[in-house]
């Protein structure tokens, strides 16, 4: 038996152009699935949640949360520090993303972090301007990478915080972190943005086009030690390294790879991350989002098809999200022999 699961996060295009993008979409093996599915189960969430849905659907999946009802970002921060980082044996820790804040005509907006084009070279010297503020403040800074750093701050520990990505492209007011801490953490930021404002390396940047980096998000609070992952998958794929449990060889781990290499694998329960749709949708490109999504047919949902008709697969389940739907898919090698049922995309719009 083998069977795989695949979360695409944004592939539920959004109500305004989805028509129009169903009918633009050549994606053939997508509506066969899609088409001959079982019983699809849709799940809505509430538009001003502080995670979107597949960040929800990661975190339960791995054991990081156990009430979804708690309006916070998941506690991902030692996660993601045990990549650059010896973790901490105690303190509570957050991750910071540097952001650009857009000025829209009557508030701030915050841009995807993955298009501000930070170098290691701009951050360091960023890093260097914060870091004697927040100790100032009785906060370690410390260094991850261009676009990750984490900060200790043992009472900030009720802190709720939005991610980046669930921010993104809205007005930030409803989405800062709020809580006994908040205006601590603004003030602090206000001293961080005074800094930067006058910075070489923004002038640089702003000289050359480039965005100004002119604030911190901060989000994923976490106390030491880490929480362990868990989940019941036997193998994982394409995952982000924070998924990858360097303390649990049984946890699935991550890797880049194809289809064929994923299907070779033969994994019983196996997990398959399709994120490419993400920072288009993110931006409202949807001409990228729809060269993606073709792209992923090509690569994915076609071989896919392929090995679950010839019996490389025994079942595989799509979990499909956009900003507050999550919508799962369980295809069969039986449901596929249902040829009465014509192919179509139209789940692609609960």
């Amino acid at each position: 038996m083998s069977h795989l699961d695949i979360l695409v996060p944004f592939a539920l295009p959004g109500s305004a152009m989805g028509r129009d993008l169903l009918r633009a979409m050549q994606t053939p093996a997508l509506a066969l699935l899609l088409g001959r599915s079982l019983p699809m189960q849709h799940r809505m969430q509430d538009a001003f949640a502080r995670m979107l849905p597949h960040e929800m659907w990661l975190t339960q999946t791995f054991g990081m949360l156990v009430d979804p009802t708690a309006d916070c970002s998941a506690p991902v921060a030692l996660q993601v520090m045990q990549q650059f980082h010896e973790l901490p044996g105690e303190g509570t820790w957050f991750l910071l993303n540097p952001v650009h804040l857009h000025v829209a005509r009557d508030h701030l907006v915050l841009t995807d972090w993955r298009r501000l084009g930070l170098s290691e070279t701009e951050s360091r010297e960023l890093f260097a301007l914060a870091e004697p503020l927040f100790e100032d403040s009785g906060k370690a800074l410390v260094y991850g990478d261009a676009a990750h750093w984490f900060a200790r701050a043992d009472n900030w520990r009720g802190l709720k915080t939005a991610t980046p990505d669930a921010s993104c492209g809205h007005n930030i007011d409803i989405w800062m972190p709020t809580g006994l801490a908040e205006r601590d953490w603004r003030k602090l930021l206000n001293e961080v943005q005074m800094e930067w404002h006058a910075s070489a390396t923004n002038r640089e940047r702003e000289m050359t086009g480039k965005h100004a980096v002119n604030s911190l998000w901060i989000w994923g609070g976490a106390p030491a030690p880490r929480q362990a992952l868990r989940s019941a998958y036997s193998a994982g794929f394409n995952l982000p390294n924070w998924l990858t449990d360097q303390e649990n060889p049984g946890q699935p781990k991550t890797a880049a790879i194809d289809a064929a290499a994923v299907l070779a694998a033969r994994a019983k329960n196996g997990l398959l991350l399709l994120d490419s749709l993400l920072d288009a949708a993110l931006a409202d490109d949807m001409g990228e989002w729809l060269l993606r999504m073709h792209a992923l047919e090509r690569d994915w949902f076609d071989p896919i098809l392929r090995a679950l008709q010839g019996g490389a697969l025994d079942g595989v389940r799509l979990i499909l999200t956009n900003g507050t739907v999550t919508t799962e898919v369980p295809v069969t090698r039986n449901s596929l022999r249902r040829f009465w049922k014509k192919p179509m995309l139209d789940g692609l719009l609960a």
